[in-house]
């Protein structure tokens, strides 16, 4: 772990931790790490799989924008990201749809959680959507270009075209590092990232 940043001394209360970083660089292992240390995350991803998913809330509204798209299933993501990646004007239609639903997902978190000492938003577009804003201080996953790509081309469908687009759309990693208060190695053994989240969640413990 790299500390880059000391929080501020005036926490409110819960103190929000933005957890982020670029595909396939292991933020999905490290927020299973918070959880296991007992601090509480929200997972945009998964929120917006459930929204997706067989009977979610945004299923309908994907079909009227993307027919096609959606089945008994839900939403068939790999369709969907056909439509979308490589076309700026249907990402941001999508967007529109998603995110206002997942924002309010994540109030309802922190409702919940409100007398919690300190809360993790978990969130892969954090500095590229402008959530970092909101948070009160930023942890980046990082690990290197080569293990990050051996990673994402293990997922079924992925090819490098696809990751090149998706990296494209993101800030670089270099850049998000920089701008982190929490830099988490997770091209290191799992123990060694375990540890460097426990020295984070301890800083707010503390206080």
């Amino acid at each position: 772990m790299t500390h880059y940043k000391r929080p501020g001394s005036r926490l409110r209360r819960p103190f929000i931790l933005g957890l982020t970083g670029s595909i396939g660089m292991g933020k999905s292992t490290a927020a299973t790490m918070f959880e296991r240390e007992g601090v509480p995350v929200f997972d945009a991803d998964a929120e917006v799989h459930r929204l997706q998913g067989p009977g979610g809330a945004l299923v309908e509204a994907i079909e009227a924008r993307f027919p096609g798209t959606t089945g008994p299933g839900g939403v068939d993501r790999q369709k969907l990201g056909a439509r979308v990646l490589g076309h700026p004007h249907e990402l941001k239609a999508l967007e529109a749809i998603v995110h206002p639903a997942v924002g309010r997902a994540q109030k309802r978190f922190l409702a919940r959680h409100r007398a919690r000492a300190v809360v993790v938003l978990d969130i892969p577009l954090l500095f590229e959507k402008g959530g970092w804003h909101r948070v009160g201080a930023i942890a980046v996953v990082s690990a290197p270009l080569w293990m990050q790509r051996k990673r994402v081309l293990r997922r079924p469908g992925m090819t490098n075209a696809k990751f090149k687009a998706i990296r494209h759309l993101q800030v670089p990693d270099r850049v998000k590092r920089a701008r982190a208060d929490f830099v988490i190695e997770t091209g290191r053994p799992k123990s060694e990232t375990h540890r460097q989240i426990r020295a984070i969640t301890s800083c707010f413990r503390a206080r």
